[in-house]
């Protein structure tokens, strides 16, 4: 019985985003019956926190119909984005490698939305040469999506040295009393950096949106 699946079928009409299934915690069996719905339908769907055992659980016609891939846990389910951006307009940056899967899933959103973006990683500003190096190439994007842990130095810097929106997103990542990103959040919303965002903790798939909001913003003034 799907009578407990309601799905937000007219949300890509209403705001211009198709829904999205937070797969964490869910069955395979329950995401097999929205996978089943949203088929039915001809629809696409984006699918985030998709553990890699419940990917290999799913039946294999849904398996086919998945662009999965394991590092940021997203998947996207049916047809692909007819209309994909030739150059990206936004960077992804992680202040280091175990930022990635917050990072990744950012960029994985975008792309599922027809914005490639460009992304840097291993950036922090424990070695502040790295981000100098490539600071030039971040200037040049009219969005940027900083993602760090631990200190979350990296948003504010950033914010401090390029023209363009700057999206911080704290991670999970750091010892002690990092506290599962919270000490990341907290120097993110302290920030002294003049109109920095900030997103949940590990919420790379809300920074997209908030970068497409603006791109798209953006984009109906031209």
């Amino acid at each position: 019985m799907d009578h407990d699946i309601k799905l937000d079928l007219e949300r890509a009409a209403r705001i211009g985003f198709d829904e999205a299934i937070f797969c964490s915690n869910k069955t395979v069996g329950h995401i097999a019956r929205i996978l089943d719905q949203v088929r039915g339908k001809g629809l696409r769907l984006l699918l985030t926190r998709l553990h890699e055992t419940q990917f290999v659980e799913l039946p294999e016609h849904h398996r086919a119909q998945i662009d999965y891939e394991p590092v940021s846990r997203t998947g996207y389910f049916g047809t692909p984005h007819p209309h994909v951006r030739p150059e990206p307009r936004a960077v992804v940056v992680a202040a280091g490698t175990s930022d990635v899967p917050v990072s990744r899933e950012a960029a994985r959103t975008l792309r599922y939305y027809g914005e490639p973006a460009a992304e840097i990683t291993d950036i922090g500003v424990a070695g502040l040469w790295r981000l100098l190096e490539r600071l030039e190439e971040i200037r040049r994007m009219p969005v940027v999506i900083a993602v760090a842990g631990m200190d979350a130095a990296l948003p504010t810097v950033i914010a401090g040295l390029v023209p363009g929106l700057v999206i911080g997103v704290p991670t999970s990542v750091g010892y002690g009393v990092a506290q599962g990103g919270e000490a990341a959040l907290r120097a993110m919303l302290s920030s002294c950096a003049p109109g920095l965002p900030v997103m949940n903790i590990d919420n790379g798939y809300g920074a997209a949106c908030a970068a497409l909001r603006f791109l798209r913003a953006a984009q109906a003034k031209l």
